[in-house]
């Protein structure tokens, strides 16, 4: 390490490569060659991505079609085709990378909160990622492609960033780099550049610089611009236009009569999304919960996902149970389908009309459009809770989206059915339109959920029309109002489940944030290095702490704050004090030091000369020890000079805010320049989860620790 840190060094002084950086980076522009690239490379992995797993969905339709009539077979085919795809996705991310299960948006918000999450942001998790999600679309179960499409063009941001260091010199993984990737991600994902850099900036920042703003729009218009035609290219489209294009009618879409009843949906997925919330984590919960069956499947991690996928599969069967809820669609047949401008219940009872196409699988000769869409409603609502646990790469939003247009559908029916003959308005009869109700569920369930408002930009562009923009705000700003109240969001329920250093926030209404401090929360016993410090004490604390940066002070007496040190740069100068390079260093350029004898540590192990070396291991080791008690030379490394500082009587709000905004994950404290404590994200998180801020006074924090 410390070798490959001084080459570095040497060639950076005398190379000529940054004449030709400086060139490029000036006529092109460094930024925007890393967001075209961003954009090029995130639309063709969500193309393929989206192409393989929608020719499995195909084959699978194919392979139950072509059993027609050979019910145990079908049934086999059913099952078995899944469960196949589903092991190898949890196998492959097993194997590959483990960090590539789940959603990934919850540890990339930790990661911009400025938490350091080894592992998540690398190649490998990025292949991971990719065949697993793959693998999980195509098998059809009720997973979704946005939280992990968010992670994959994350990783790829940073792995460009590294590869964009060609032009800067310069390797640093940025926060507004990861927010951009965010926006490509969702932009991306579904065709919606709008929609996708405010959706990413509501889940991941909770304080966004305006000035990546543009940054985020370029990417993520040009990479859905890319994605599309892609589309286009491969004849699944004829032009560029939305994923579930609807057709409502646009001069009287919906009557303020109608009103209420967008208020209800929203009111109602409020309840449902923190209802859908709350079971996820509670099946984390149980799995997690130490006892024999959780230790069972933890020992064998496929059997978990083999019998929810078993049980899904057997229950949506479509020649048995699954005939009632519509169980041969897949999901994006269900959008369409439950988007269409058709009018279910006047359908059922007479003849197929023409063009119902899909729509059709919604409506039984012997059932009720009702039974249907309450049955697919909460079948898949329970499915898709558990399906999102399962050990592969999957998302929450496409499952959620979907039963918010099922409940959406659902109401719609009825009213319906309220008003067969439509509304009258200025002489005029205009017909209630069900699909425009399922728009309006699906934005409003998928906002209390993720407890976002830029899912009404989403559908907005997913359908290509506004016309119902006024209800799907009111029925999304209700949702979020009743979800925000009862549970949080499904991503900082998974961080807390996970138990990730995360900064929780500290709420309204509470005066004692302005009233507690950071002296109070601080830790005292802070681990240090001094100009004074030798080598030898410098080695045992590094030995015997894990910090990442040690602040420097200048003598233990005075404990003034002269900046902080990174751990690596103190690994590298304590390895290069005793290596054989720097003894060489030290008998060629002074001729004196260690005997010419020390120089024979960096020939080959099967000189003869080693056994000189041998013979003089008691004075080598003197030397050493010698060499161990000098002062360290703190002009060899590099110092931060300015670590971020807080006074003792910083409130906990400013602290708070700080921390939020500037990502810190540690501030020393000092009083008058003399370095008195740190405060890292953990003791703030944990005072505030554990509710302490809400106690006024000193006495009442340390008499409920104590009950604690």
């Amino acid at each position: 390490e410390a070798t490959r840190l001084l080459t570095e060094r040497q060639i950076k002084k005398h190379c000529n490569c940054p004449r030709v950086q400086r060139f490029l980076v000036t006529r092109l522009g460094e930024d925007w060659i890393f967001l075209v690239l961003l954009g090029i490379t995130m639309a063709l992995v969500s193309w393929t991505m989206d192409y393989a797993s929608a020719k499995s969905l195909q084959a699978y339709k194919w392979i139950h079609g072509e059993l027609r009539g050979n019910i145990p077979l079908q049934y086999l085919a059913w099952v078995s085709y899944p469960l196949l795809f589903v092991l190898f996705s949890s196998l492959f991310c097993h194997l590959v990378s483990p960090q590539a299960i789940g959603s990934g948006i919850p540890e990339l918000k930790t990661i911009l909160r400025g938490v350091v999450l080894k592992e998540y942001l690398t190649v490998k998790a990025f292949i991971a990622k990719v065949i697993g999600l793959t693998a999980a679309l195509g098998s059809g179960m009720p997973v979704g492609k946005e939280g992990p499409f968010v992670h994959i063009a994350s990783i790829c941001a940073a792995v460009l960033s590294r590869f964009m260091s060609i032009f800067s010199g310069v390797y640093q993984v940025r926060r507004y780099i990861l927010t951009v990737g965010c926006a490509v991600g969702v932009g991306c994902c579904f065709g919606t550049p709008l929609g996708g850099v405010l959706f990413s900036i509501e889940v991941t920042s909770t304080y966004f610089a305006v000035r990546n703003y543009w940054r985020g729009y370029f990417a993520a218009t040009f990479s859905a611009f890319i994605f599309r035609v892609l589309s286009v290219f491969n004849k699944d489209a004829v032009t560029i236009t939305a994923l579930f294009r609807t057709n409502f009618r646009m001069d009287f879409p919906f009557d303020l009569q109608e009103l209420p009843a967008f208020a209800i949906i929203g009111i109602s997925c409020g309840f449902l999304g923190a209802f859908f919330v709350y079971l996820n984590r509670q099946v984390v919960l149980f799995m997690r919960r130490p006892n024999a069956m959780t230790h069972f499947l933890t020992k064998h991690r496929l059997v978990f996902p083999a019998v929810v996928t078993l049980v899904i599969a057997t229950l949506t069967f479509p020649p048995g149970f699954g005939q009632f809820m519509a169980g041969e669609l897949m999901p994006r047949e269900c959008i369409n389908s439950l988007f269409d401008n058709f009018t279910w219940t006047k359908i059922s009872g007479s003849p197929t009309p023409v063009g119902l196409g899909r729509s059709a699988a919604w409506v039984h000769p012997d059932v009720n459009v009702f039974v249907i869409l309450l049955l697919f409603f909460l079948m898949k609502f329970w499915m898709s809770a558990v399906a999102t646990t399962m050990p592969i790469p999957s998302g929450a939003f496409m499952p959620v989206f979907i039963l918010g247009a099922a409940f959406g559908r659902l109401v719609g029916e009825i009213m319906a059915t309220l008003f067969p003959h439509g509304i009258v308005f200025d002489s005029i009869l205009y017909r209630i339109i069900p699909g425009g109700y399922a728009v309006i569920g699906a934005a409003a369930l998928t906002g209390a959920v993720t407890h976002t408002v830029s899912t009404a930009v989403i559908c907005f562009e997913l359908t290509g029309q506004i016309s119902h923009i006024l209800p799907m705000m009111v029925a999304v700003i209700l949702a979020n109002m009743v979800a925000q109240g009862l549970q949080p969001s499904l991503y900082d329920s998974i961080i807390q489940v996970k138990k990730l250093p995360y900064l929780p926030e500290l709420g309204f209404g509470h005066m004692s944030q302005y009233n507690i401090f950071v002296e109070d929360i601080m830790v005292r016993k802070v681990k240090f290095v001094s100009l004074q410090s030798t080598y030898r004490e410098v080695k045992l604390l590094l030995d015997s702490s894990s910090l990442k940066s040690i602040p420097l002070v200048d003598s233990k007496d005075s404990m003034i704050l002269l900046g902080s040190i990174d751990r690596l740069e103190l690994l590298a100068l304590c390895d290069w004090w005793l290596s054989p390079e720097r003894r060489l260093l030290m008998q060629v350029r002074t001729g004196q030091g260690p005997p010419c004898w020390l120089v024979f540590s960096v020939l080959p192990k099967d000189f003869t000369a080693l056994a000189i070396v041998k013979s003089f291991s008691p004075i080598i080791k003197a030397w050493e020890e010698a060499e161990m008690d000098k002062p360290m030379e703190i002009d060899e490394i590099r110092v931060d000079p300015s670590p971020f500082q807080l006074v003792e009587r910083t409130s906990l709000h400013k602290t708070h805010t700080l921390f939020s905004l500037l990502g810190l994950s540690h501030a020393y404290v000092t009083s008058i320049g003399k370095l008195v404590g740190v405060v890292a994200l953990k003791e703030v998180g944990n005072f505030i989860c554990a509710g302490l801020f809400k106690y006024t006074q000193l006495s009442e924090v340390f008499a409920h620790l104590s009950r604690l």
